[in-house]
């Protein structure tokens, strides 16, 4: 419960409390809005707490099984905030403009990626050195503006699991996508927006820096621990393994030893290893000697 208070004097701090003007609400959001004053909505907090933590959790496990989760966020409050984020946690990210298509038609987007890739190793292997200075110039122009948009997501090999969005209602090209798709999504939602476009609703303000910045950091630092435990379990895992062969191995090596001692305690009996009864015996002879009254 303390933590809960804490938490929720933090967004308190950050004003994360306030929607937009009465006359730009969604009446759809009003469970998540606690009053009205001087024409503008506030937003409940309790709420708020209660749906980040539960976005959290889901969040957490995402991570914990491996899976990619995106973020997508470019308002200009945000661009740094969600870039700076991402990359601590190695997750992809759009921040300077949605592709129309970035996951509907990902297989053309890949290739784009790959191609920015290839001009890369061309400008980093020398192997652009044998071009003029206006081709490499043009090359590396093409790079610059392809990493711009495509840099976030040049590690994704696979559709994310995932989406977190900055702002539903800015960002509805790459909400539609995701539910086209059947993607979770995960969403600051004001009081401005739907919140059952979201499949994760966090009512909360969208638009200033500081509210923007303790959602995401909250976010990231719940798949921070996702992570963490992933990668403790597979450590335990791989310890257990050769744990586990090692005692396979002691236990066929006293069995070789076993099987080696009765070999040669049936080789080397008290007999002389003569076979014990039941075996053929030689008959005797009885020698022939002269009869009495034969010659001499």
């Amino acid at each position: 419960m303390e933590q809960n208070t804490s938490l929720q004097q933090q967004l308190l701090d950050a004003g994360v409390h306030f929607g937009h003007l009465r006359k730009k609400w969604n009446p759809k959001m009003l469970p998540y809005i606690f009053a009205e004053k001087k024409g503008i909505h506030i937003i409940d907090l309790n709420k708020t707490v209660d749906c980040l933590q539960e976005s959290a959790a889901a969040l957490k496990q995402i991570a914990k099984s491996g899976k990619k989760i995106m973020f997508v966020a470019t308002k200009k409050q945000a661009k740094e905030i969600v870039n700076e984020c991402a990359r601590r946690v190695n997750m992809p990210f759009a921040t300077e403009r949605w592709l129309g298509g970035m996951l509907t038609n990902f297989n053309t987007v890949r290739k784009s990626v790959k191609k920015m890739q290839s001009i890369e190793k061309m400008l980093n292997d020398g192997s652009a050195d044998s071009l003029t200075k206006k081709e490499r110039l043009t090359l590396t122009r093409d790079k610059e503006k392809m990493e711009k948009v495509l840099g976030g997501i040049a590690q994704l090999g696979r559709l994310p699991a995932a989406l977190f969005i900055v702002d539903i209602g800015h960002e509805h090209i790459a909400l539609a996508e995701a539910k086209r798709l059947g993607i979770t999504t995960f969403g600051m939602v004001d009081t401005n927006c739907d919140p059952n476009k979201v499949d994760f609703v966090i009512p909360a303000n969208d638009d200033a820096t500081k509210s923007i910045a303790i959602i995401t950091n909250y976010i990231t630092a719940v798949i921070a621990e996702g992570l963490a435990e992933r990668l403790a379990a597979k450590e335990e895992e791989s310890s257990t393994d050769e744990t586990d062969n090692e005692a396979e191995k002691k236990a066929a090596r006293l069995q070789a030893e076993a099987e080696a001692e009765g070999g040669r305690r049936r080789g080397g009996g008290g007999d002389g290893g003569r076979p014990r009864g039941g075996g053929p015996t030689k008959r005797r002879i009885p020698s022939r000697r002269p009869s009495p009254g034969g010659p001499r």
